[in-house]
């Protein structure tokens, strides 16, 4: 069905709808395009130029859990490029196929950056422990909340709005809270690879661009969701001003 500018569906202005996709939508997706070339591309720099030290992305994880006394973290390789991730609940450093054999200066920066994330949880890092708590209210808000505030402004259900954008509004503090977790845990990664002489200082400042290039796809994503959810609430007020 083709709908033109203008046309209502009760308390959705169609028009508005569009005109705030254009608006909020499109400019944070081609941010997130943007930061995840510029994450690919300057991993792919790095990951082909081998460290001097011939340390592989799992010997690198080894010696900063070992570094803070945290040598019980099992480490495991999994599948795919760029899959690398901490389980908290099994104590577990996944380290993808990119990362944990090989010897290059990417991987060992992303292998002390995901190792960051063990010394976060073994010390109780507040905002990692925040983030963790707030996944499951995230995951749900961020399926449904939209959906529900935009079916809300449809059917010029207050009820329905508001709790779709509290349940997005988890989802936004989901995403704003990840930003100070991952920065510190690269700060911690940069911060004993030199501690430990993991990589030589030009090593070091190929790691620290690899990690600002990862960093900024958290800060794309935190964008869009804000954008999204100021999105949700002038829907909410168009629709509300209409009745």
């Amino acid at each position: 069905m083709l709908y033109l500018p203008g046309i209502s569906l009760s308390g959705l202005n169609l028009s508005d709808y569009y005109t705030s996709f254009l608006v909020f939508v499109v400019p944070a997706l081609l941010l997130g395009l943007v930061a995840q070339g510029l994450v690919r591309s300057t991993f792919s720099k790095y990951d082909k130029i081998p460290n001097a030290r011939g340390l592989t992305g799992e010997a690198a994880a080894h010696a900063v859990l070992s570094s803070r006394g945290l040598a019980q973290v099992r480490i495991a390789k999994v599948q795919g490029t760029l899959s690398d991730h901490y389980d908290p609940r099994d104590e577990v450093l996944s380290l993808s196929q990119s990362t944990y054999g090989s010897a290059s200066i990417a991987a060992v920066g992303v292998a002390a950056h995901e190792a960051g994330h063990a010394i976060q949880h073994a010390e109780g890092y507040l905002p990692n422990r925040i983030r963790s708590a707030l996944v499951p209210a995230a995951n749900i808000g961020s399926m449904a909340g939209p959906y529900l505030a935009i079916f809300g402004i449809v059917l010029n259900s207050t009820l329905m709005i508001n709790l779709g954008i509290l349940l997005y509004a988890a989802a936004v503090v989901f995403y704003l809270v990840t930003l100070p977790v991952e920065i510190d845990a690269s700060r911690r990664a940069i911060l004993i690879i030199g501690e430990q002489g993991l990589l030589s200082s030009d090593e070091l400042d190929g790691a620290k661009k690899v990690l600002r290039a990862a960093a900024f796809t958290y800060i794309a994503s935190a964008l869009a969701a804000l954008a999204s959810m100021a999105r949700l609430i002038l829907l909410a007020r168009g629709g509300r001003s209409r009745r």
